[in-house]
């Protein structure tokens, strides 16, 4: 392990009645420095830890660092609890201020229940991304997930989101497809620290459109778009059918694959590393990513949550802060 541990980073609690709470000393097996941010009464029943004053104070070996957080009420495993909604939603603002300070290396974000934080407290935004992007002061940030046990890597950014599947034609605009595959290009280089970031697109129709027979986007505009992409001296490819996009050899020609919708890069994602995969956001000015599942409150408080993806999100996070950092220190040289 590289880098500061006295500048660790900020593990939030996520939906208390959900599997966050047990996930959480869990993730000390990760083997980077974190600190929990959340209400110790969440904690399973046994778990070993220490509250802190401060982030990065120190505490014994296989103790979880809790910076605490409290909250109206107690948790009961998957009965989400509305007095407890602005909790969540506080420790978040919370996690991300410490960031901005310069006190923690970036977030890792646990799950939330979007419909719980929108019935207990109003909550506006669709979820965690928005809302981060929102305090990070409205920057323009795009969802990529990517794998941590398949190689070639599998990193897919989705254009468009949370929508129904009739709403993406229309929400699929040029600008907006731009906007992602910059982003992307801008997330790659400063936190993977890949110099010449290649990205594939991937079209909007079956078969890219065969040719206009099914579909005249990838004609009209994304053809042209890659092109002009590409003229600006982008390492772009595409659009192309993204039925062939994600075995192994077809990964191996790209750093990151932009979709067109959610599904469109998620099934991929999720069928190649579906207990390893995590969710990254970029363009923000700070470091987050969180693990690629819900709050699964069917099995929350068994003490069956698979904490794969958790580890895996709290190392990538670690490896996006150091990549960060090298970057930093190359343009001050």
């Amino acid at each position: 392990m590289t880098g500061d541990p006295a500048r660790p980073l900020i593990l939030t609690c996520g939906e208390p009645a959900g599997i966050g709470p047990e996930l959480a000393p869990l993730a000390l097996a990760a083997g980077v420095p974190f600190v929990w941010l959340g209400d110790p009464r969440h904690l399973p029943p046994g778990a070993r830890w220490a509250e802190i004053q401060a982030v990065g104070d120190p505490v014994a070996p296989g103790t979880l660092p809790v910076l605490r957080h409290d909250f109206a009420a107690a948790a009961v495993p998957g009965r989400p609890d509305p007095a407890n909604a602005q909790g969540v939603i506080d420790v978040i603002a919370r996690a991300v201020a410490l960031a901005l300070d310069g006190r923690a290396a970036g977030i890792v974000t646990l799950p939330i229940s979007k419909q719980a934080l929108k019935d207990g407290a109003g909550f506006a935004f669709p979820g965690h991304t928005e809302y981060l992007a929102h305090l990070a002061g409205g920057a323009e940030v795009a969802m990529m997930l990517a794998s941590t046990t398949v190689d070639p890597p599998c990193r897919v950014v989705p254009a468009t989101i949370h929508m129904a599947l009739e709403d993406v034609p229309a929400a699929l605009t040029p600008d907006l497809l731009d906007r992602t595959i910059r982003i992307t290009r801008a997330g790659l280089i400063r936190d993977f620290g890949i110099a010449d970031p290649r990205i594939a697109v991937a079209g909007l129709n079956p078969h890219a459109g065969e040719g206009g027979a099914m579909g005249r986007q990838e004609l009209d505009w994304i053809r042209p778009l890659c092109d002009r992409l590409r003229a600006e001296g982008l390492a772009i490819t595409g659009p192309h059918p993204a039925d062939t996009m994600f075995h192994a050899p077809a990964r191996a020609r790209y750093d990151a694959a932009v979709a067109c919708y959610h599904d469109q890069a998620l099934i991929p994602i999720k069928t190649l590393d579906f207990a390893g995969g995590v969710n990254v956001t970029l363009g923000l000015p700070f470091i987050r990513t969180s693990p690629d599942h819900g709050t699964a409150f069917d099995i929350a408080g068994r003490g069956i949550a698979d904490p794969a993806s958790t580890r895996a999100a709290l190392r990538m996070a670690w490896d996006m802060s150091q990549a960060r950092a090298r970057a930093q220190a190359g343009a001050r040289a």
